[in-house]
């Protein structure tokens, strides 16, 4: 079975990130708190709670390189957090929005300086010795994006004169509110989704942060804001937007049951549109140039792969489905409920004896909100992730033995 790992931290669980040794998870239990634990001895411990938001904390990023801790709530703030010592210092982005935080990602860069995570922990605990840790700042990610029930995209960046947190606001294109932001892996270009069902791509350069790179071509020419490819593929809500490895595909899902992909994002994309039976996607995860994973209200991972000529499908769910209560064919939910406010007008008493429909899913027991990869960065081979869901659980998945996936991944 791809599930290796099933925790139940919470009743309910928004979304969830990891440190960049995976020894550390990071989620927010339906609240306005952030709870930290940590393995120790094959056992799970708490061992930090964030508190500083006064609403449901709806995002939370790990970063890979600076150990920075970036979270955003309805209270409409974002708060970047320190590790100084035991305790996690949190610092206040202004974001200067009126309507809620909804998402937020750190940028996949930082500096021109690459480093590895082993060095970034040895040179960031020289930096404590020598009390230089602002100085030090400039190793990790130098950027992050939050989406808003605004209309609005903020991209923050860090201001070493001032020692805090900027943002500068997409105010320009979305009709309605971002449900969620991605980094292309140039550090440049942001791709949107919104409930207005249009997915967007815009370029984030901000002159003094970002450099300028020949092998970008145009891209680090635009202006910041400067809106690159709107796409209008779904009539629906749009969610979960996510680039490939090699940012030369992107993709996202719609609330009508169609997961969609892009090939060649610019003046002139390629589109592909694939629709499933089951219930919508809430998000998406790039495995490899081949294969993707989507979770959603259907409780179970689906896969998504593209064969030879490039034609993206749908290969089957990762999970096992739970098997129903008989071995009698099940009905649909829009009958099951039909049938019990049939019985109960025409017997005027609840009739909950009907059979209940199958149960979706198999570990998960309610909508997967959240997915991330366990991969180490540098890796070629991008074989484990994590999703997390509202019945609390975090689930680690692992694609390794999946003979039937190998040709993809």
């Amino acid at each position: 079975m791809a599930a290796v790992e099933v925790h139940q931290f919470a009743q309910c669980i928004t979304c969830h990130a990891w440190s960049a040794d995976r020894s550390m998870i990071a989620f927010c239990p339906n609240n306005n708190e952030v709870h930290i634990y940590r393995l120790s001895q094959d056992k799970w411990e708490k061992v930090h709670v964030l508190q500083k938001h006064d609403q449901i904390v709806c995002g939370v990023d790990w970063s890979a390189r600076s150990n920075r801790i970036v979270t955003a709530s309805h209270d409409r703030n974002s708060y970047v957090w320190n590790q100084e010592g035991s305790e996690w210092v949190p610092t206040l982005v202004i974001l200067r929005l009126n309507r809620a935080a909804l998402c937020v990602q750190w940028s996949p860069k930082g500096s021109s300086l690459h480093w590895n995570n082993r060095a970034v922990v040895v040179i960031t605990k020289l930096a404590e010795e020598i009390n230089i840790t602002r100085q030090i700042s400039l190793i990790g990610e130098n950027k992050f994006a939050v989406g808003s029930g605004a209309k609005t995209v903020c991209i923050c960046y860090y201001e070493q004169d001032n020692n805090w947190w900027v943002s500068k606001l997409i105010r320009k294109r979305h009709d309605s509110s971002v449900t969620s932001v991605a980094w292309h892996p140039n550090n440049i270009l942001l791709a949107t989704t919104s409930t207005d069902g249009k997915c967007r791509v815009f370029s984030t350069f901000i002159k003094g942060v970002d450099t300028r790179d020949s092998k970008a071509g145009s891209v680090s020419d635009s202006k910041f804001g400067e809106q690159i490819v709107q796409l209008d593929l779904s009539f629906s809500w749009a969610f979960g937007v996510k680039w490939s490895p090699s940012g030369n595909t992107l993709a996202y899902v719609g609330h009508n049951s169609m997961i969609y992909f892009v090939d060649d994002v610019g003046p002139s994309p390629l589109a592909q549109n694939v629709a499933f039976r089951d219930l919508p996607l809430r998000d998406v995860l790039f495995i490899s140039e081949k294969m993707v994973i989507g979770v959603g209200f259907d409780c179970n991972p689906m896969v998504f792969a593209a064969d030879e000529r490039g034609i993206w499908s749908f290969i089957r769910f990762l999970g096992e489905r739970k098997s129903t209560l008989s071995g009698s064919r099940y009905s649909s939910q829009f009958s099951e409920a039909f049938g019990k406010f049939y019985g109960q007008s025409k017997n005027g008493a609840s009739n909950d004896g009907i059979e209940p429909s199958r149960s979706r899913g198999g570990i998960h027991e309610n909508c997967i909100s959240c997915i991330m990869s366990l991969t180490e960065s540098g890796s070629s081979r991008k074989t484990r992730f994590s999703t997390s869901g509202l019945d609390g659980k975090v689930v680690v998945w692992d694609l390794e033995n999946q003979e039937d996936l190998s040709g993809y991944l």
